[in-house]
Formats: structure tokens, C-alpha cells, sequence
């Protein structure tokens, strides 16, 4: 089957601004699907499998984790840029690259470290720190650092999420914050929404830390699928019409976003990726109905799940092991490995650390709070 041709505004490999670094074409890889197969050869990606997503795995080894919520994500992102005729290699390649720069602990994680940095005048921010990662930490080619990635996905790791100010961000100045990402980088923070909602109610239902009575009366987009769903299969298993309420949320969810992405790009009159760039405003969206469905559905999650006592816990003592940790490095460094402890000789001690910390698994980081500060086993996740 041959594949659809590219809409105008989607990305063409072609028109690529390409790499920092000038490198022969590959006889049969087009430059994204190149990012793609570096991002997913990479340390950073393959230490995402350790990183927590909700549940860690006192719960159980099925629940998601970092790693297997990007494959997720990416499964989604493809789905919708085919349906839309974007560039399926650059939406894959942004999908995929889009959390490595968490930190052990997920978002709490990353709260607790900027903490710390801002302490210190500096931040912490995932985007920013992946980008870090792609043109800095890792280091497997002989020609050149990093992945040398090219501009459009360097770009998305930036912008996928959000825009930065030049004014606050001119180190960013090459990634034209003045204006829109195209499209494709546009989806990637919609998508995740996608993933990390339906697999959070997933997550949870299977950890019995979901009362469904409260999510169907809290939450009407669930409730309807669910009704419907229990008049065709009255005798059918609760998980399995459980699930089935998921995937319909999902496909509804999806479907809204390719429908109405297709419609403002319609409405804008745009052509061109160029003129992507020069909207106000953000083509990719839910429509305001379903944005207001997913918010509802967002709110139940962070109020009867997130904040549950059993999660909170986890979460707590995870962060204060890496506060912890952090503290100690930065009153001394000659306890991190020795790369780390002379690149704190001439760089600022509190960054060096962070870059440090934010690159550990889950794990490594609670055996070295064992090791290094004498924590008991008993204590450990």
C-alpha cells in the first residue's frame, strides 16, 4: 500500500534545516527515521524503563512506567499524523524523545529539583534538560557530541509543550521562539494527554485505587461510555467493560483531535509549514467540548488519584531520598563518580549535580541514598 502523500503543511524531510553537524545521507533512511533510531539507541531512552510514570513497582510490575508510556504515546502520535498527512518519521521521533529528560520520580522529581536550583538562581526544567541530553550527554559518535539531531526535532523538544520567552530564554534564540513548531511537534503534548489519562484510570483500577461509582459520577465523559457499554454486556466482566470504556475514551479522544486540528487548519487558510509558524495560535486542539470533557477527566485524576495516601507516600519518601541526595552532592561532590566530581571544579557545583541526578533511574538513585547515606533496606521502595 502506498503511503499518502504529505499535506503542504506537514514537514518535508526535505525542506529539513538539518543538522549542526553535516552528515552524508543515509541510502535509505530519511533524516527523521535517523533521529528516531538514535533516539531509541540512546542511554537516556533505555534508562526511561526504570523511571516511574504513576506507580512504582511495590504495586506491580505490569503498571506503566516511563518508557512504556513513551512507546504509548508515540503509538497514539503516529495514529493521528497519518490521519491528518503530517510526517509520520518527525511526529515518531518527537513522541520518542519527548520525556527523556525526567528525572528519577516523574514529576515530582522534577518540582524538587528546581526547587533546589532556584535556590540557586537556575531552574530545572525536563524539555530543557532533554535538549541537554540530545546535544550534549550523550556521546557515541566520533565525529561530533551528542545525537546531533536535526533543527525540527531539536526544535520539538524545545516547543512541544509550550513556547519560552527569547527575552528569558536567548541561549534558545536559534529555535525561532518567536514563532509556532509545526504541526507534528504541535500534537506530541496532546497525545501524551491521550496516553497518561486513559492509562492512569488503567493503572489505577488494576492497583483497586479507583472507586468506579465516583468515577462515573464525576466524570461524564467515562460515565457515558461506560453506561452504554454495560447495556450491550450486562453479564459481562466489570474490568473487561472497564476496558472497553477506556479504549472507547481513547479512540473519541484521538478522533476529536485529528477532526478538529483538520478543521482550524481548514479555517486558518494555512499551506505551507511556514505559515504554520506565523499563527497566533496553536492549530493542533481538542475541541472546546472535549477539552472540557479531558479537563474534567484530568481533575478527577489529580484529585482522587495523584493525591491518594498510598501514591503520595511513595512519592514522598522517593523525593526526599533524592533531596537528599542532592545535599549531600552539593556539600560534597567528591562522592559522585570522578567525572562528575572535577567537572564540579569548574562548573557551577549545583548544575553539575542536578545534570547528575536528573540522568538516574529510580533505582539507582535509592541504592545510592542506601549506600552513601546509610539509609536501611526496610526503607527502600
Amino acid at each position: 500500500m502506498t503511503p499518502a502523500p504529505l499535506a503542504s503543511y506537514a514537514m518535508d524531510v526535505q525542506r529539513s534545516r538539518g543538522r549542526r553537524f553535516p552528515e552524508t545521507q543515509h541510502p535509505y533512511r530519511d533524516d527523521y527515521a535517523r533521529d528516531r533510531d538514535r533516539v531509541i539507541h540512546s542511554r537516556a531512552f533505555r534508562r526511561l524503563e526504570a523511571k516511574t510514570q504513576v506507580f512504582t513497582t511495590r504495586y506491580s510490575d505490569h503498571f506503566r512506567n516511563r518508557l512504556t508510556h513513551t512507546i504509548e504515546v508515540a503509538q497514539i502520535a503516529r495514529t493521528v499524523s497519518d490521519a491528518l498527512h503530517l510526517n509520520t518519521g518527525l511526529t515518531e521521533a518527537l513522541a520518542l524523545v519527548h520525556d527523556i529528560g525526567h528525572p528519577p520520580f516523574g514529576h515530582a522529581g522534577e518540582k524538587q529539583l528546581d526547587f533546589r536550583m532556584r535556590e540557586q538562581g537556575d531552574r530545572f526544567d525536563h524539555n530543557l534538560h532533554a535538549l541537554r541530553i540530545v546535544e550534549q550527554f550523550e556521546q557515541r559518535y566520533l565525529d561530533f557530541p551528542g545525537l546531533n539531531l536535526t533543527f525540527e526535532v531539536r526544535e520539538g523538544i524545545v516547543k512541544h509543550s509550550g513556547n519560552y520567552s527569547a527575552a528569558e530564554f536567548p541561549a534558545l534564540a536559534e529555535y525561532i521562539l518567536d514563532q509556532q513548531p509545526p504541526l507534528e511537534a504541535q500534537l506530541i503534548d496532546l497525545v501524551d494527554e491521550i496516553a497518561y489519562n486513559t492509562a492512569d484510570l488503567d493503572d489505577a483500577f488494576e492497583a483497586r485505587l479507583l472507586d468506579l461509582d465516583l468515577l462515573r459520577a464525576e466524570v461524564p465523559i467515562f460515565n457515558e461510555a461506560y453506561s452504554e457499554i454495560d447495556s450491550r454486556y450486562p453479564q459481562g466482566r466489570r474490568k473487561l467493560k472497564f476496558n472497553e470504556t477506556l479504549k472507547q475514551i481513547l479512540n473519541r479522544l484521538a478522533t476529536d483531535l485529528i477532526d478538529n486540528t483538520f478543521s482550524q487548519v481548514q479555517e486558518s487558510g494555512v499551506e505551507t509549514v511556514e505559515d504554520v509558524r506565523r499563527i497566533p495560535n496553536r492549530l493542533a486542539a481538542f475541541s472546546p467540548e472535549i477539552a472540557r470533557q479531558n479537563a474534567e477527566l484530568k481533575r478527577f485524576l489529580h484529585a482522587r488519584l495523584y493525591s491518594n495516601a498510598a501514591i503520595a507516600e511513595d512519592r514522598d519518601r522517593s523525593v526526599a531520598s533524592l533531596d537528599a541526595l542532592f545535599l549531600l552532592f552539593v556539600e560534597h561532590p567528591e562522592r559522585m563518580p570522578k567525572q562528575y566530581a572535577e567537572l564540579a571544579r569548574s562548573e557551577p557545583r549545583h548544575r553539575v549535580v542536578c545534570d547528575y541526578i536528573a540522568g538516574m533511574t529510580d533505582h539507582f538513585l535509592l541504592r545510592q541514598r542506601n549506600e552513601l547515606l546509610g539509609v536501611p533496606a526496610e526503607h527502600s521502595q
